[in-house]
């Protein structure tokens, strides 16, 4: 079983799983598992519910952005759905009201949604029913979570951000060992949430913004000097991907912010030319901060360079 399985199990540990009640029996089908335990032989009961997806709603700390999924990033499970007859894996809720609260399964609720809206009712959606505080819910969906690659590097920074105020009071290390993590991991991720609006608008799609972006650019934005031209910059691109001309790939965003900072390059100051005719290279002379650099072609002959070396001695001394 892997790590994050495991973490999940101890997460889940204790928690008693809803009984049905009658208005269950009568909206929706029951499935029932037993789950031995490895060590004292005793089973665990579980009930997993087929439900109508229109009785869930997404948790509003749910890690990932719902309304960022489409039948195009969710066709791989779409088609394992379909393929399958059923949805395998199920969904973990909790009880709202008359219907549940998705705290992990927002791909599979789409799935299954999308499904039943395109020629598929028969379709349900598999949901376990569980007694979560909300910080026992988003380590849960972090866990479960942590290792996709469907959910973006920002929308796991901006859900770390909201949960370190709301679960943990602001305290880093004490959220980093609760996670399982360390601080520096949770830092980065931090660091990305904390990214100025400005910045996030400069790109074309919010998944496209990387940990590595906020790493790259947080010490631009921390500089007075630069500041103001990396802001400067993320807004031109901003009016860009709301333009006509097609999205700006997140690797030329980041480059024009970097170089907003730097700033156009100083163009190199005229040399002075020393040579015997203007049919020769001769010898360039550059000064710069007090030193002099003299550049001439490996192919210049002896007698070229002397004459060109002369007339340098003698314009210093002059």
């Amino acid at each position: 079983m892997s790590k994050r399985h495991d973490a999940i199990d101890d997460i889940l540990k204790g928690f008693d799983t809803a009984a049905p009640t009658v208005e269950d029996r009568g909206g929706a089908r029951f499935l029932k598992r037993s789950n031995a335990l490895s060590d004292s032989g005793e089973r665990e009961e579980k009930t997993l519910r087929w439900v109508d997806p229109a009785q869930c709603v997404m948790w509003e700390r749910h890690n990932r952005e719902y309304a960022l999924l489409t039948e195009q990033n969710c066709a791989d499970l779409i088609t394992s759905i379909r393929a399958q007859g059923r949805q395998e894996f199920p969904a973990i809720v909790r009880r709202k009201g008359e219907g549940y609260e998705v705290i992990c399964g927002a791909r599979r609720h789409f799935a299954i949604s999308w499904l039943r809206a395109h020629n598929y009712p028969q379709f349900r959606y598999l949901v376990d029913v569980r007694d979560l505080t909300d910080e026992e819910a988003f380590r849960l969906a972090d866990i479960e979570n942590r290792d996709r690659e469907d959910i973006s590097d920002y929308e796991r920074a901006r859900d770390y951000a909201q949960a370190l105020e709301a679960y943990y009071g602001g305290r880093q290390k004490a959220m980093a060992e609760r996670l399982e993590v360390s601080e520096g991991w949770l830092s980065r991720y931090l660091q990305l949430a904390r990214l100025p609006q400005e910045i996030i608008a400069a790109y074309a799609n919010l998944r496209e913004v990387k940990e590595l972006h906020a790493r790259t650019l947080r010490p631009l934005l921390s500089d007075p000097r630069t500041r103001d031209q990396v802001l400067a910059a993320a807004a031109e691109l901003a009016a860009e991907q709301a333009g006509q001309g097609g999205p700006v790939p997140a690797a030329q965003v980041l480059a024009r912010l970097k170089a907003a900072a730097t700033g156009p390059k100083k163009a190199r100051p005229p040399a002075n030319l020393f040579r015997r005719n203007i049919h020769e290279s001769g010898v360039a002379m550059y000064r710069k901060n007090g030193k002099v650099t003299l550049e001439f072609a490996e192919s210049l002959s002896d007698e070229a360079l002397r004459a060109a070396f002369d007339q340098f001695l003698e314009a210093r001394r002059g």
